[in-house]
């Protein structure tokens, strides 16, 4: 199948931020409400990949509505802030270089169910920002994954764009969106159906696939 656009998904395909952000969020529990059990590396990536107000409401259910958002949004700043602060490198291997050589002969995109700025962050960390071409996510719209792929397509003409991502929702999404699923084997999850047009156990399998 010939694609003309390659759209990825970011925590558990571009990078594995966990164990930073759950050091950032328990901070920001600790500040805020205590009452809130802390997370782990682990917990989180059970949760990435899932609109924010729904991470909100599995990991803070005794708070009501206004504070889950200010917890919400707390955490996102705190964790935004350590991972412009890390200095260690944290994308899977491979990533960034192949990312940098498929842009040079397909257009490449980021749509993410992430925070408002985390992308910015993504591409400034990993020094590919003129490598993508546009992104899209779930805190500058409000729109979920498959509306936000869609949006994408639609910005920029694509007619037959493939999704790089690594969980059930990125696999439900896709679906919906009718744009075929490439499952990043190595990332955080694992779609529940064989229903999907490759499998890679490396980032840089995308090079041959492509």
């Amino acid at each position: 199948m010939k694609f003309d656009s390659l759209i990825l998904d970011v925590d558990g395909t571009i990078w594995n931020t966990t164990g930073i952000v759950a050091q950032a969020w328990n901070l920001a529990f600790d500040k805020y409400f205590p009452q809130v059990p802390h997370v782990t590396a682990d917990i989180l990536k059970g949760q990435f990949g899932k609109p924010m107000d729904v991470i909100a409401d599995n990991l803070f259910p005794m708070l009501n509505k206004e504070d889950k958002a200010f917890l919400m949004e707390s955490c996102c700043k705190m964790e935004q802030a350590a991972l412009m602060e890390n200095t260690k490198d944290i994308a899977y291997e491979g990533v960034i270089d192949t990312i940098k050589k498929l842009s040079k002969t397909i257009p490449v995109f980021i749509v993410s169910n992430c925070q408002s700025g985390y992308i910015e962050v993504v591409m400034e960390k990993n020094g590919i920002k003129e490598f993508i071409t546009d992104f899209e996510c779930f805190g500058n719209n409000g729109f979920s994954k498959d509306k936000n792929i869609r949006l994408i397509a639609e910005r920029n003409q694509l007619k037959n764009p493939v999704y790089v991502g690594d969980t059930q929702g990125d696999f439900e999404a896709c679906q919906k969106a009718e744009v075929p699923f490439i499952w990043a084997a190595y990332g955080f999850g694992h779609p529940d159906s064989n229903d999907y047009y490759a499998k890679i156990e490396s980032f840089t399998e995308l090079e041959d696939l492509l």
